[in-house]
């Protein structure tokens, strides 16, 4: 569900642009497995309404933290996501940018000054992500040694490119290797992805493109799995770069197509019945045919616990906060004892980051036996 919806309806230009620059901040924290608390969103709605300025949600969310002397640990995970989110709203508000690599790092600077000690500076380190979607496998990224080269190689390369004579589609296609190309980059130690998103937008906007649709608000968790499996190969397992994923994100957002966008297409080793797509398409056109509801097979569970967790984290992964709500719980520690490490010890469910059990970021997602009891689930409703 998107935030601050009734703004989307014509009204007050200003106040649309800014709900829509707030949608956006919130909708790219997913990305990282962070939420954004009540606080921020109350306050991004005087700012929409006009009662504020950016400046002043700006001050006023820092603020709210300072003064906080203690702290629980869900206001602890909220603090960068709304930091963050009112940074994005500030720049995607502006109109000024600056296409090179000193534009692309202050946008990194501006948005994690004070949270990463690294905020705007070039990586001096080779990293590895384990990939949810590629089953803990990870993308190569650039050495380090050549991350600024391939970043200004990429920019210049972009720059001298003419759009001249193409169709809108093929446009769309060449801004989707674009941003996937740097993105492989990964010129950061952490916030690659929502620095690359923020980019893309001004980019976009610089060059003509009408970027003010809810693709980044509501699919920014799509967005990033679609950008992995485009730069991910591997030969053994028979997998090569697939960029179909991030053409339809892009075709939808450039074009106002409506391709489905579902994390589960995407997943390595998916069953096959979530592959079968139209003859001559690469763009599934329905929902995967339903995981028989038996009790015989090891893709389904009795345990009705399991099955409701399975149905909350859904198909974009939950925080422990959001499932303790969804489920109305207030221990954590029934949460886990009869919910997590049962579906868990099943192979329903795993962790975003399963060698940091209290990884500040943490969020649980579906594996592929998990995907295939929720579709199981739907099909039985």
């Amino acid at each position: 569900m998107t935030d601050f919806e009734e703004y989307t309806i014509p009204g007050e230009p200003n106040r649309q642009k800014r709900a829509y620059a707030w949608r956006t901040a919130i909708g790219l924290q997913a990305v990282d497995g962070l939420e954004t608390s009540e606080y921020l969103k109350a306050t991004a709605r005087k700012n929409i309404e006009g009662e504020i300025d950016i400046d002043e949600a700006e001050r006023l969310i820092r603020s709210y933290y300072q003064s906080q002397k203690a702290r629980t640990p869900e206001e602890d995970e909220n603090e960068e996501a709304d930091i963050v989110a009112s940074r994005i709203a500030k720049i995607l508000g502006e109109q000024s940018f600056l296409f090179s690599v000193i534009g692309f790092t202050s946008i990194h600077r501006r948005l994690f000054e004070g949270i990463f000690k690294f905020a705007g500076k070039i990586r001096d380190y080779d990293i590895t992500k384990r990939e949810w979607v590629l089953r803990g496998d990870t993308v190569l990224y650039v050495n380090a040694d050549d991350v600024r080269r391939a970043l200004e190689y990429d920019l210049e390369q972009e720059r001298a490119f003419a759009y001249t004579g193409l169709t809108r589609e093929q446009m769309a296609e060449h801004v989707a290797r674009f941003v996937s190309g740097i993105w492989q980059i990964h010129p950061f130690g952490e916030g690659n992805t929502r620095t690359t998103a923020v980019f893309a937008i001004k980019y976009l906007r610089s060059i003509g493109f009408c970027v003010e649709n809810d693709l980044f608000a509501n699919h920014s968790w799509y967005f990033r799995n679609a950008l992995v499996r485009a730069n991910y190969r591997n030969a053994v397992k028979g997998v090569e770069p697939d960029i179909r994923y991030l053409f339809r994100f892009f075709r939808n957002l450039l074009l106002g197509e409506s391709n489905e966008l579902k994390n589960r297409y995407m997943l390595i080793d998916a069953p096959a019945e979530w592959k079968a797509t139209e003859a001559g398409s690469t763009t599934p056109t329905s929902t995967p045919i339903s995981t028989p509801s038996s009790s015989k097979n090891q893709l389904y569970t009795d345990n009705v616990n399991t099955q409701k967790l399975v149905a909350i984290i859904g198909e974009e992964g939950r925080s422990a906060k959001e499932i303790l709500g969804l489920l109305n719980l207030h221990d954590r520690k029934n949460l886990l004892e009869y919910y997590l490490a049962p579906a868990q010890a099943s192979g329903f469910v795993t962790m975003l980051y399963p060698d940091k059990p209290r990884h500040p970021r943490q969020k649980y997602l579906l594996t592929a036996k998990g995907l295939a009891l929720l579709s199981s689930l739907h099909g039985n409703k």
